[in-house]
């Protein structure tokens, strides 16, 4: 799987590609959340020489807004479809959905498994979004889970 270079990001210190298969909105939509995760600057300096291999996201997994256990099992379905060496990008907005990735990644390294899963990004943001209500503007805070799965080759 190869990506064009324009679409190249660092986020959480790691530099991000999105697969030619992801579609133009699904691709703006990855963008629009790896927005919200913190930039390594020192990355972003040398960005025709990157230290780390580039993580390249196959497909989104967007479970905002669903309880526990759908991102979960959405997350599992999407798996099929990733190789060894291409990564999944999963949101969520329920908490439940941390623990339950972080132990489904964990279980796979613990098994025979022919692909693990290494969760290379586990982390939580918190986005203001504004929402008008009868001349009156209220806010509301989401707390957006941020997972990115790749899968390993076992050998």
């Amino acid at each position: 799987m190869s990506a064009d270079s324009p679409s190249i990001m660092v986020r959480a210190s790691y530099p991000i590609c999105l697969a030619e298969t992801v579609s133009k909105s699904g691709q703006q939509s990855i963008r629009q959340l790896l927005d919200l995760l913190p930039v390594n600057d020192t990355n972003l300096k040398h960005k025709t020489d990157l230290s780390k291999p580039s993580l390249i996201i196959k497909n989104m997994v967007d479970g905002r807004g669903l309880a526990c256990p759908m991102p979960l099992l959405k997350t599992k379905v999407a798996l099929r479809s990733v190789v060894a060496g291409e990564s999944l990008y999963v949101v969520a907005t329920d908490p439940n959905s941390q623990a339950d990735i972080m132990a489904f990644c964990q279980q796979s390294l613990q098994t025979d498994a022919e692909n693990p899963l290494s969760l290379i990004i586990n982390q939580a943001t918190v986005s203001d979004s504004k929402a008008a209500s009868d001349n009156q503007t209220k806010y509301s805070v989401d707390t957006i889970y941020h997972f990115i799965i790749t899968k390993t080759d076992s050998n």
